[in-house]
């Protein structure tokens, strides 16, 4: 079956007692047994839920996860990186790409720590360079492609080759990319995390997180931590995942369709110093892109002002259309400033590194006519600069 239509199907099918085309909500938080000691198939939604289970099937399906491996359901997108985190011991090395949302940078650097657990940022556009930072004890290898908020690509399969000849597991953040246009399952990742607020739920109503894995003792050490440490998606939010799940393909084309329009004209636009995007010719990553993605470049971009930082906080400002807020990957476009709002936790230095600078702006693009997206964008660039 093609992905829109597994997406409808897969996992969601009517119910078995009602014949409801809709899968009803299960609200319950322990589920009666026959017997002591005598089990069924749930017991207790911390260890198991019909309305979560129905929604990691159908994620299971989108990602790739094959017989083996399966997915599953946490209560944000940094639940789900924690859980990856856990499976780590004391002593043990994370190395991350440089170019990294602004929450995993926090939980990596200042969380990760506490365990005992050290970690390493790296340019992963240059594999060359990237395998160096592999130490002796590295076990973990995390990316993103396209990074945020600098929509680096990264060469997912070329970085799980050097995970795996050094005996660490390949993990990628795929939020930006979707399914839609990137499995990387497929390209040899062992992890893939989404955080399901965004894209999959679609309509900024719910918080979510994802984790795919396609190896079965990953995927079960995996599950047995997320059920020990709890952090689960409850039953409102796996609903509404799944029915965001429903759409995800339109939306996400459409989006991307809208996105590449906005870049080029951002990219025509002489107050504009850069436009990072990976559907235009100029991006260092285009060609790569263009073969490691499904036929779009997904709807998130950067672009960077002329302009001091008072100047791009009132642009964004000066948007109507465009909400200022954090987060993406849903119907309404949305705006920021990386350096002070979704990465405002990286250190100072760590963000200059990084090129994260004052100018620097964020666009999640929405469901709007991208005629009237760029209108607002040029009403703000004419008010402001």
């Amino acid at each position: 079956m093609h992905f829109r239509t597994r997406a409808i199907h897969i996992g969601q099918e009517p119910d078995p007692a009602t014949g409801a085309v809709v899968p009803p909500v299960h609200f319950a938080s322990t589920f009666a047994q026959p017997g002591a000691g005598e089990w069924r198939e749930y017991n207790y939604s911390r260890s198991g839920n019909p309305t979560r289970h129905a929604l990691e099937v159908t994620a299971a399906s989108l990602e790739g996860c094959g017989p083996e491996g399966g997915a599953l359901a946490f209560a944000t997108g940094m639940a789900a990186i924690h859980c990856v985190i856990a499976s780590l011991r004391a002593g043990d090395h994370i190395l991350a790409s440089s170019d990294l949302y602004g929450g995993a940078y926090r939980l990596l650097h200042k969380v990760a720590d506490r365990a005992g657990l050290t970690v390493t940022l790296a340019d992963a556009t240059d594999l060359a360079a990237f395998e160096k930072a592999i130490e002796p004890n590295t076990r973990l290898v995390w990316v993103e492609s396209p990074g945020n908020p600098l929509m680096t690509i990264i060469d997912l399969k070329g970085v799980a080759e050097i995970a795996h000849r050094h005996g660490a597991l390949a993990a990628c953040d795929n939020t930006i990319a979707t399914p839609v246009l990137s499995r990387p399952l497929e390209l040899g990742m062992d992890i893939v995390m989404h955080s399901a607020t965004k894209y999959y739920g679609g309509h900024s109503d719910l918080m979510g997180g994802l984790l795919a894995m396609r190896e079965k003792h990953v995927y079960d050490d995996l599950a047995f931590l997320q059920n020990a440490t709890g952090a689960i998606m409850g039953p409102m939010e796996s609903f509404l995942c799944s029915r965001g799940a429903k759409t995800l393909e339109l939306r996400v084309r459409e989006q991307s369709r809208s996105a590449q329009k906005v870049a080029e004209w951002l990219s025509q636009r002489k107050e504009v110093k850069r436009v990072l995007y990976p559907g235009l010719p100029t991006h260092p990553g285009h060609e790569l892109a263009k073969r490691q993605m499904d036929g779009a470049f997904g709807g998130m971009l950067s672009f960077e002002l002329n302009a001091t930082d008072a100047q791009t906080k009132a642009f964004v400002k000066a948007t109507q259309l465009f909400s200022i807020a954090v987060s993406f990957g849903a119907v309404e476009s949305l705006i920021s400033q990386p350096a002070s709002m979704s990465h405002a936790s990286y250190d100072p230095a760590d963000r200059a590194k990084a090129g994260i600078t004052d100018g620097l702006i964020r666009l999640s693009i929405g469901l709007e006519s991208a005629d009237d997206l760029i209108a607002d964008l040029e009403r703000a660039l004419f008010s402001t600069t």
